[in-house]
Order: C-alpha cells, then sequence, then structure tokens
C-alpha cells in the first residue's frame, strides 16, 4: 500500500510540473508577441511654420521740409489720420514774407518788360533788348513759385490713410530741413515677411501652378491665429548665401487694425507631399537627439535604423529618409528588445493602427 501510494504521488507531481511548465512557456510566448506593422504611404499636406516679421503695407517718415518753429500740431499720437489732413505747422512769417518780395520783383519785372515790348513793336529797341526783359520776367516768375513752394512746405499733410505714430518734436520747438517729426503707417493691408529654406521652396515651386496663389494664415504672438488669411504674392530674387534661405512676402487684409508695423509671429504654410511616409510617434525612440525606429527583417530579427522626421504632427511623422513603403516596423515593446533581437510578432496593417490615432482623418 505504502508503494502504490508513493507511485500515485510521484505521478500527480510529475503531471503539476508538465502542466506548470506548459503554463510558463504559453505566458512567455505571449509576453514576446509583438505588434509589428509598416508606414502608411500617401500623399498628404503638411503645416510648416516660419517665423514672421509684420510690416505695414506703407510705413514712413514725416520730416520738416522746412527751417523753423513748430507752431502747430493738429493731430495726436496714435490717432488716425485722413489723406491730405492738416498734421503740422511750420512758422511760416519768413516764408510769407519771401513770397510776398518775389511777387513783388515780379510785378516789377513784369511791368519793364511790358514797356520794352511796345518800344520793340515800335522798332525802338532791338528783338534782343526784349528777349532779355523776357528773361528777367521768367526768372522773377520762377521766383514767385520757389517761395510758394517753401511756404506750402511749412504745412505739413498726411500723404495718405494711417496711423500715427508718437511726436519726435514738441509744439513750440525749433526743427531744421529734415528732422524728424512722426511716422505714418498705412495698416489696412500688412506685409508678412518670413524665410524659407531651399528644399521647401523648390517643393512649393514645383507644386505651384502659374499664376496659383498660396494662401497662408498667420500665428500672432498670443499663439491665436490671425482671422483673416494671407496671399503669398512675392518672393524675393535671390537666396541667402549664409541662411540658405529665400525671403517670402504675404499679404494680409487688416480691416479692424489689429496687426500693428514690427509685430512678430508664426506664418503656417500647407505644402503638398506626395508618397508621405507616416508612421506613428510611438515607434520611434530618440538617442542623442536622433530618432531610431526598429525594423524587421525576413528573418523576424530587429534591427535599430536612424529615420529623418521631415514634419511632426500630434502623434505621427512623416519620414523624409531611412524606412521604405514596405519595411515592418516594431509599433510596441520598443523597449523591451535590442538591435539583433528575434522576435515573434503580429502584424498589424498600417490603416488600421493610424486609424485610431486621434489626429487622423481619411
Amino acid at each position: 500500500m505504502k508503494r502504490t501510494f508513493l507511485l500515485m504521488l510521484m505521478g500527480c507531481s510529475v503531471l503539476y510540473c508538465s502542466t506548470s511548465c506548459s503554463k510558463k512557456e504559453e505566458e512567455k510566448e505571449e509576453v514576446t508577441k509583438f505588434l509589428v506593422t509598416s508606414p502608411l504611404q500617401k500623399d498628404t499636406t503638411i503645416t510648416k511654420e516660419y517665423v514672421a516679421q509684420i510690416h505695414s503695407i506703407q510705413h514712413i517718415e514725416m520730416r520738416a521740409l522746412e527751417r523753423g518753429y513748430l507752431q502747430k500740431i493738429f493731430v495726436d499720437e496714435g490717432q488716425h489720420v485722413q489723406k491730405g489732413q492738416m498734421m503740422f505747422q511750420i512758422m511760416p512769417m519768413l516764408y510769407q514774407a519771401e513770397l510776398k518780395k518775389s511777387q513783388a520783383e515780379a510785378k516789377f519785372v513784369n511791368i519793364e518788360y511790358q514797356n520794352t515790348k511796345k518800344l520793340a513793336d515800335n522798332n525802338v529797341v532791338s528783338p534782343n533788348e526784349l528777349a532779355l526783359a523776357q528773361a528777367k520776367l521768367d526768372k522773377a516768375q520762377a521766383e514767385v513759385s520757389l517761395a510758394q513752394t517753401h511756404l506750402q512746405f511749412t504745412a505739413i499733410k498726411a500723404p495718405f490713410s494711417g496711423i500715427m505714430d508718437h511726436f519726435q518734436a514738441r509744439l513750440g520747438s525749433l526743427v531744421d530741413e529734415g528732422d524728424l517729426l512722426t511716422t505714418l503707417s498705412d495698416n489696412s493691408k500688412m506685409w508678412v515677411y518670413y524665410n524659407v529654406p531651399e528644399a521647401e521652396y523648390l517643393s512649393y515651386k514645383s507644386h505651384a501652378q502659374d499664376n496659383n496663389t498660396m494662401n497662408v494664415n498667420l500665428r500672432m504672438a498670443n499663439n491665436e491665429v490671425f482671422d483673416q488669411p494671407g496671399v503669398v504674392q512675392t518672393i524675393e530674387a535671390d537666396f541667402n548665401n549664409e541662411t540658405g534661405n529665400i525671403a517670402f512676402r504675404a499679404t494680409f487684409p487688416n480691416p479692424k487694425g489689429l496687426l500693428r508695423n514690427g509685430e512678430t509671429g508664426s506664418v503656417l504654410m500647407t505644402v503638398p507631399l506626395k508618397h508621405a511616409l507616416i508612421v506613428p510617434q510611438k515607434a520611434t525612440f530618440e538617442v542623442l537627439e536622433k530618432k531610431f525606429m526598429y525594423v524587421v527583417d525576413s528573418k523576424n530579427v530587429v534591427h535599430q535604423r536612424e529615420v529623418v522626421v521631415a514634419s511632426e504632427m500630434p502623434d505621427l511623422y512623416i519620414i523624409s529618409s531611412g524606412l521604405k513603403a514596405g519595411d515592418k516596423i516594431l509599433l510596441e515593446g520598443i523597449r523591451k528588445v535590442k538591435d539583433g533581437d528575434k522576435i515573434s510578432f503580429k502584424y498589424q496593417e498600417p490603416k488600421s493602427v493610424i486609424s485610431h490615432l486621434k489626429v487622423y482623418s481619411e
């Protein structure tokens, strides 16, 4: 009886050990079953962001055209002025006196000319004397026109409608010819300048059609997007040899006057991409500021491979080099393997993988 009981006990132990080992192997197999997918290749667009400088469509300096005391100021700092509106008056008395003097001289010379003409008509004086009198009259009339111009320059008017900046001279100041009084900005439209790298410029030009303008958006300094779209109208002629960039200029309507000269922001430009390779961000890892992925070969061995990210979106990367469309990439468990490991995996279609990401839309 004891021998029989002992044999039964040993049989149960063997059976238990066999069952336990089987369960452990199954658990181990489940743990090492990795999820693998491929890059999604499709035509898409990406939004590039460029640091931008915002300028008024017209921004000029208002300077004194004559020397004198600043007698009157008709406007205020920050005021919107209309074209032709009086802004400054430089004391005109000296120029008024010069005008009266030149007018009197012109009147005197005109009398001399009329007398000489009568004498010439009666052949009393030669035609040369009449020509000399005519020349004197022309000179006197030119002096009158010059004096009138100097007098007009004492009244400084707005050359276009716009917004004034702060005063550079105060009431009663003695200003010289050329002294800065203020600046004037036409903010009805804004010119926004930003620099584009050569490769992106070539991509833009290769997809742009003739006479087809590109719309862009502007992110302001408060991180809000300006409510008016802009249009790229001008590209500079030359690249900057030091930076490899070329300047673009976009024009934005500014009906509410929100934008002002000298502001900064970021231009958001949509760039088309043909046959782009799209991968989930979670399939990548970083080493010394470089991006890597694990690629699975035909023998189910993983290899670490460096990739170059062309653009970044929430949850997704667009890869410019380092991957091919048919490559199998490790999607999950990248911290559990190392280069050269052989794995067991389950393959999931890239459309199915990306469709579960929050940013993806067909």
